[in-house]
């Protein structure tokens, strides 16, 4: 308790015990600073320029430029370049696969592994993670490209220019030179000028974001929300898929419930299936998913994963070849891969009213995605990130290779695992991917021109087991909480049979909704006293506790807000066995019931039969005949702990000033205790102190910082001369 500066006590005080003494602490005066020299002081510190912060703004927006000159050559080398090579040797099949869920040709896709490799090195955070093509961004960014298909007038794969059937206009694309003049853009040159015009908008708005210091966004995206989501979206990417696998063409479905529409396509042209297709994808299912669980179990063992998908594709590519698979049997091939670098080419700026908002949940997932794997790996490892630069460097992995015609780039839970488990260090081995890719680009990647789509899609089938198996940890989920079982399975169920983007916004609220709705739950909680210390716990949790005759102790375990204000008030009037403003309607009632029967019969006449049914007592005040209910407790005092309220709104602190009114019209006396010292401060602010005068003519505020100053000050007040406020 809090006497002000200069509480009075008597010397009769001062003999009482060290347990009955009140805890006595003065609150530091917080300065109220003018807003003139917060903004001034903001300004001098974030606007002025000295050698020594310019040099750390350098350092800390390119990473590699801190680590590099650190870089220990004997002890990280020979781990940093054989995780590269491996992950780049696996980049390979997964860059050509992943290009056909992004509805793009095979060369984008390494194009885009090789520059998001490069620009990670030098602008990230984490040692570990392996930036490059992930499968659901992969998803998004190809409902999108072939929304915009559609709209232009390409209705299927095979369209062509001369088969443009819509808005001409759209297909128009601007030389990139002032002579030039406008041509009209093929399918796929139209398909990569979408993507790349959706990754550019998308890295706008990831670098806006880190501008602004916002990678904090990431803490709301619980691990079971992005769980639910990338599961919910590899079903969508499985279905996707299953069209090659049988040889189908048939274009993909936009809006939502895609998955219904999509299995009711294949259903319908099941029997168009290619057999040739059919055949090579069995063949390579039954070759990849044994050899991938070979990998998985004696990954431990194997210093490095064997590249089954490299063979394969490899075997399949010669397979069609010389088997004249695309022109003896109809079999869909990648096609022609260019080598070399196309010239930069600029977004699409009339796109990107069309796609901004697809691009906007693109870049929230991509952030997410990155940041979740980057923090997983250094604090496995002992070291931090930096989410805000995370979001600079993922951004830029998506402006620059947008203007060489790659598409949304992200961290890879699979080639980051493959990294650390191979020795990586730093990110020099990503420097080493890419110089893996860059072989391929200019010398290899035509050779893989007879290799099958169905091929593709197989690898990415396999790559999607990961995510499917997370279906049978569902029980387990259940068991060890359920609201986030419940996250997990709306947001799965969402994004698979409604729409992905959707299932991650309903996911973000559906979260929400159960952080508040705990609060919503929360109620009053009875405390009882162990015997053996001044300890309070819940008495309907453990054995042996007891209360003070006449005070009642409650906590309540959550913050009082405008939206749980009232179930405060109700849960605790339950809890105590007496609602204050029920009794003084009923006071009132029976008031002037007693009134107008003395005005007609002279005196007060009440039926014993009625007090006895209501289990009600007669009180004589003020010359009245007053009925109070009976408390089953016979409450005088009643003290809350609010030691796990976190905060109080305008509401909060009104709520308590209406229990602590209506109790006292009642005679009952409430008092606070163990308030935090943003609480006290709500309080004060709300008014709920009342400018009460101490014996010192001072203001003199009650403050009890444990349960038993509290009882003792309310045990204090039924004693003779036992005034604890004013003890002179």
């Amino acid at each position: 308790m809090n006497h002000g500066e200069n509480g009075c006590t008597t010397a009769e005080d001062d003999a009482e015990s060290d347990q009955q003494q009140p805890l006595i602490l003065e609150r530091v005066e917080k300065e109220t600073k003018n807003w003139k020299s917060v903004v001034s002081h903001r300004l001098k510190k974030h606007c002025s320029c000295t050698p020594k912060k310019a040099k750390s703004k350098i350092l800390g927006s390119v990473p590699i430029l801190r680590w590099l000159p650190r870089y220990q050559l004997r002890d990280w080398l020979l781990g940093d370049v054989m995780s590269g090579l491996i992950v780049g040797i696996l980049l390979v099949p997964q860059s050509i696969a992943y290009s056909l869920l992004a509805s793009q040709d095979p060369i984008y896709g390494l194009y885009t592994s090789f520059f998001s490799s490069i620009i990670y090195a030098f602008l990230g955070t984490s040692r570990h993670i392996s930036v490059g093509i992930f499968g659901v961004l992969c998803l998004l960014v190809g409902q999108v490209v072939d929304r915009e298909l559609a709209l232009a007038g390409y209705l299927t794969e095979s369209s062509s220019s001369s088969s443009i059937s819509g808005n001409i206009s759209a297909v128009l694309l601007a030389g990139q030179g002032n002579d030039s003049v406008a041509v009209v853009c093929d399918r796929s040159c139209y398909a990569i000028t979408v993507g790349a015009t959706v990754t550019f908008i998308a890295g706008v708005y990831q670098v806006l974001m880190g501008l602004f210091q916002v990678g904090f966004v990431s803490v709301y995206l619980s691990d079971s929300l992005l769980s639910g989501f990338a599961t919910g979206a590899s079903l969508t990417i499985l279905t996707s898929q299953i069209k090659y696998l049988l040889g189908l063409k048939i274009p993909r479905p936009q809006g939502w419930f895609t998955l219904f529409k999509t299995w009711y396509s294949l259903l319908a042209n099941l029997g168009n299936t290619n057999m040739c297709d059919l055949v090579t994808s069995l063949v390579c299912l039954l070759i990849l998913i044994p050899t991938k669980e070979i990998n998985d179990r004696f990954k431990a063992k194997l210093k490095a994963p064997i590249p089954f998908e490299l063979f394969v594709v490899i075997i399949a590519t010669l397979a069609s070849h010389f088997g004249h698979f695309n022109t003896d049997y109809g079999s869909g091939v990648a096609g022609d891969i260019p080598t070399g670098f196309l010239p930069p080419q600029l977004p699409m700026w009339s796109l990107i009213p069309n796609v901004a908002v697809d691009a906007f949940s693109i870049a929230i997932v991509g952030f997410a995605i990155t940041v979740s794997l980057s923090e997983m790996f250094a604090k496995k490892h002992g070291y931090t990130v930096d989410a805000n630069q995370e979001m600079y460097a993922i951004g830029f992995c998506n402006i620059l290779p947008s203007f060489f015609r790659c598409f949304t780039t992200s961290a890879a839970l699979t080639k980051t695992l493959v990294k650390e488990s191979t020795g990586c260090q730093t990110q020099i081995s990503g420097l080493v991917t890419a110089l893996v890719l860059l072989l391929v680009l200019l010398v290899i990647a035509p050779l893989f021109y007879s290799l099958q789509k169905c091929v593709l899609a197989v690898i990415i089938l396999v790559n999607l087991r990961g995510a499917l198996k997370k279906f049978a940890d569902v029980p387990r989920m259940w068991r060890v909480n359920r609201v986030d079982a419940s996250i997990w399975l709306i947001t799965m169920a969402t994004s698979a049979l409604v729409n992905t983007e959707l299932g991650l916004l309903v996911g973000v609220l559906v979260s929400a909704f159960c952080v508040l709705g705990r609060t919503q739950q929360a109620q009053v909680l009875e405390l009882g006293r162990a015997t053996t210390r001044e300890h309070y716990e819940d008495m309907s949790s453990y054995h042996g506790l007891r209360t003070h005759p006449g005070v009642a102790v409650f906590r309540y375990d959550a913050p009082i807000y405008y939206a749980n204000q009232s179930l405060f008030k109700k849960s605790l009037y339950r809890c105590a066995g007496l609602d204050p403003v029920k009794e003084k309607t009923r006071r009132i009632k029976f008031q002037k019931k007693n009134k107008q029967q003395g005005e007609t019969e002279g005196v007060p006449n009440v039926k014993s039969e009625e007090k006895e049914a209501a289990g009600k007592e007669e009180e004589v005040e003020a010359g009245a005949t007053v009925t109070l209910m009976k408390s089953s407790r016979g409450l005088r005092s009643l003290v809350i702990d609010c030691s796990s309220i976190l905060f109080l709104d305008t509401a909060g602190v009104n709520a308590l000033k209406e229990v602590r009114k209506d109790y006292g019209e009642l005679g009952i006396k409430v008092v606070l205790a163990q308030c935090s010292a943003s609480v006290l401060d709500d309080l004060e602010r709300g008014g709920y102190y009342p400018n009460q005068k101490g014996c010192d003519g001072g203001e003199n505020k009650i403050i009890f910082f444990t349960i038993a100053d509290a009882i003792y000050y309310i045990q204090s007040l039924s004693t003779p001369n036992g005034d604890y406020d004013n003890k002179c």
